[in-house]
């Protein structure tokens, strides 16, 4: 008889611990990371074991535990889904980020793929999981089907062994054509007439067959390349738990750096992980990996469908795949002997899980490689601010710089046009008279030119010019975006639709102006603009992407005419390599300048360098124009000029200043629900606890503001406020704020979250 600890599937801050259960001899299946049904509280629940051991008895044989006093295990439920280092990991997320520890296990989990327990009217019952592996059963001739004559009136007999004479055919398909087959079958298998063979069905990917593969070749690296991979190898032999910043400018080869330091790790029998941003997981991105590896590579994204998602698991579980692709998710999946984690475009927000666990990939791959004795790269042109200081200040941290594009070409110039100048002569177009010459040029010369704006919709709000009514979302503080499809007012948070009125409902003023510029209403002028030449106009945003394969598709269309024109939001900024791409147009860079936000700075100034790295990457110059109203700020004009250094002593010193990591470390309190007088009063009252807990254990330095409303203080019918702490970047929040928010008792209306390390405050 062993011990199990058990996680129980029910996500709660007042069941956050392991309990511990009997496992009966009889359940030898039994292993750390199974599904198992145990009692609790008068009824079945399903939990994950994270622990099994032997009872320890003290000096005279008694078990420190009595058994007597614990409960049974009553089912194993399904095979291991992950190991001690997942459950490790798990239990680390809890505690780092203040999470249930049943949240932080399920991300170990097969998508779909795990049972569940539901209620059906009084009672508890096992649901199956609804996703499985795809057994498909083919059908052929045998031995004995030469020799076999079928009975006269043997019909169906007859018509299978005819149509298996063309060649094997799945059963379900001679199902269609014959009906109830399974007796007739059963009979011609015991004769060895048939045979029947189970194969594994991938979903969106057919059958698994075996080819030949003959993987994409290696090119020669540049110095800065080798430099580059020879730091990465070291950090590799090493096998220390090293983190490897490849700071290299956009078109420099990162990717191939990359691919060779995967291969170094799967020739020492290890297995890698690779995450991208979701926006950037393209079919050129994932290409690049399947080029080069072949089928062992998986591919783990949110556009595939749970089923496809639960193969590629299943798929790495077994250990055929020994390199995956993926976004943040990816990297808790069930691969063996890891040796190398590489986080693409770092800097990325997308890297953050906005619901609990709220962790930073980052930093949890950080904390993986170190239980592991593996090795992190983190690649980007535009580090983030927290990584750069980390490889200054941070042992086992370091930086590698590729400051040259592989084909020697240097950066496209950057311009910056002052549209106020551009208004203030009487210019009333999106279009700035430069940008409009530089697109006539590109396409004339049968050239592509990609345009960013980062608005989805056709323009940002509409507003009364009598009365200055702005129509709202009535379960959200924000404006309506108006799309000219359909003439609607959308809300981009709820999704609330309503049709634009012809009159202001609070005057009766039937003029209605539509301020900003939405990608919508920049296609129409742009199809205006370029009305009589012959140029392929492609936008890819949240509206144009929503359909399986949407990506992919618009891509080729992009790539597929001679001149073409890409108008999309932050999605093309990055992971887009088209040779013939000679201009790039930043419609208005100010989108994110001005929000109440401390890293608004920093993503305008990423954003620029990025969508700037799409232009001239092949022989053909390139060049960049950015549209602002905000000419002189500093974030543009270091971005305009290449200029990092600046910019980051800029901001650095602002951030110093106002207390804003790096210097620190920030957790965001969110408190929301229906009624805004009791989010409130729940607010208020975890703001004294705080205040109180950091006068009696976290000292002075610690700085706790208020509870006052978010930026966004409504938001699908619920109203937010939040807390906002700040603490020394070496004290450790989740230990402190930890205790204090798990033992408080859950409201019945009022919902609580701790983001630790978070993103933004908005």
């Amino acid at each position: 008889m062993r011990l199990a600890s058990v996680i129980l599937d029910i996500p709660t801050q007042s069941l956050d611990t392991a309990y511990s259960y009997l496992a009966d001899d009889d359940l030898v299946d039994l292993e750390v990371g199974c599904a198992v049904a145990v009692p609790f509280g008068g009824r079945l629940a399903i939990g994950y074991v994270i622990a099994l051991a032997e009872f320890v008895a003290d000096e005279e044989g008694t078990p420190r535990i009595d058994p007597a006093k614990l409960k049974s295990i009553q089912q194993v439920l399904s095979h291991s889904y992950f190991d001690e280092d997942a459950a490790a990991c798990a239990q680390f997320l809890s505690e780092s980020y203040i999470a249930p520890l049943s949240s932080c296990v399920r991300l170990f989990t097969p998508p779909g793929g795990v049972p569940r327990m539901v209620r059906r009217g009084n009672w508890w019952q096992i649901e199956e999981p609804t996703i499985g592996p795809v057994d498909d059963r083919w059908v052929s001739l045998g031995q004995a089907a030469a020799d076999f004559v079928p009975k006269q009136n043997a019909v169906k007999q007859r018509g299978i062994i005819e149509a298996l004479q063309g060649g094997e055919l799945r059963l379900a398909e001679l199902a269609v054509e014959f009906g109830s087959i399974s007796a007739v079958l059963k009979t011609l298998v015991s004769q060895g007439v048939v045979e029947i063979e189970r194969r594994r069905r991938m979903r969106g990917g057919g059958e698994e067959p075996a080819v030949a593969f003959s993987p994409t070749a290696k090119p020669a690296l540049t110095a800065g390349q080798k430099s580059a991979l020879d730091v990465i190898s070291s950090a590799q032999e090493r096998a220390c738990g090293e983190v490897v910043l490849v700071d290299g400018v956009t078109g420099s080869g990162k990717t191939e750096v990359y691919l060779q330091a995967i291969e170094k790790a799967l020739g020492k029998g290890q297995g890698a992980i690779v995450l991208v941003p979701e926006i950037s997981l393209t079919p050129q991105t994932v290409a690049r990996f399947r080029g080069r590896f072949g089928d062992a590579v998986a591919v783990m994204h949110s556009r595939m469908s749970q089923g496809e998602r639960y193969d590629q698991w299943d798929c790495i579980r077994s250990g055929k795949a020994r390199v995956v692709v993926g976004a943040r998710s990816a990297l808790f999946v069930p691969i063996s002997s890891l040796g190398l984690i590489i986080i693409d475009e770092e800097h990325e927000g997308s890297y953050k899980q906005d619901s609990a666990p709220r962790y930073v990939s980052r930093d949890v791959a950080a904390w993986m490689v170190a239980q592991k004795q593996a090795t992190l790269v983190l690649g980007s042109a535009t580090p983030s601010i927290e990584t750069l200081y980390r490889c200054e200040h941070v042992k086992g941290w370091q930086r590698v710089v590729l400051p040259d594009r592989v084909n020697g070409r240097a950066m496209p110039h950057i311009e910056i046009v002052d549209m106020a100048r551009e208004f203030g002569s009487g210019h009333r177009s999106m279009f700035s008279r430069t940008l409009t010459k530089a697109l006539f040029e590109a396409v004339d010369a049968g050239r592509k030119a990609v345009l960013l704006l980062n608005q989805r919709g056709f323009a940002r709000f509409v507003l009364c010019r009598n009365c200055g009514y702005v129509p709202q979302c009535p379960s959200c503080s924000l404006s309506l975006t108006y799309h000219e499809r359909g003439g609607m007012l959308v809300c981009h948070h709820c999704g609330y639709k309503e049709v634009l009125m012809a009159q202001c409902p609070e005057c009766g003023s039937p003029y209605l102006k539509k301020f900003g510029a939405g990608t919508q209403r920049v296609e129409a002028e742009l199809v205006a603009l370029l009305e009589g030449r012959d140029a392929k106009i492609v936008r890819m945003d949240a509206d144009t992407t929503t359909a399986k394969g949407a990506h992919q598709k618009l891509l080729e269309e992009f790539g597929g005419a001679s001149a073409a024109v890409l108008l999309g939001t932050q999605m093309i900024a990055k992971g887009l390599d088209f040779d013939d791409v000679v201009l790039v147009g930043v419609i208005n860079a100010d989108t994110m300048l001005r929000l109440p936000d401390f890293r608004s700075n920093e993503r305008t100034f990423n954003l620029i360098e990025q969508v700037a790295g799409r232009a001239g990457r092949a022989e053909l110059a390139g060049r960049v124009l950015v549209q602002t109203y905000e000419a002189d700020a500093g974030a543009i004009r270091a971005a305009a000029s290449y200029n990092r250094e600046a910019f980051l002593t800029e901001e650095l010193s602002k951030r110093q200043a106002l207390g804003y990591p790096p210097f620190v470390r920030l957790a965001n309190i969110l408190i929301w629900g229906k009624n805004e007088e009791e989010v409130k009063e729940v607010a208020e009252g975890i703001f004294a606890d705080i205040e109180k807990l950091i006068f009696d254990v976290a000292g002075q330095k610690w700085v706790c503001f208020g509870a006052v409303p978010c930026v966004l203080a409504k938001l699908r019918e619920t109203y937010r406020y939040h807390i906002v702490l700040k603490a020394p970047v070496e004290d450790d929040i989740a230990a402190v704020l930890g205790p204090l928010f798990r033992r408080r008792k859950a409201h019945k209306t009022v919902n609580v979250a701790v983001d630790i390390d978070p993103d933004d405050l908005l």
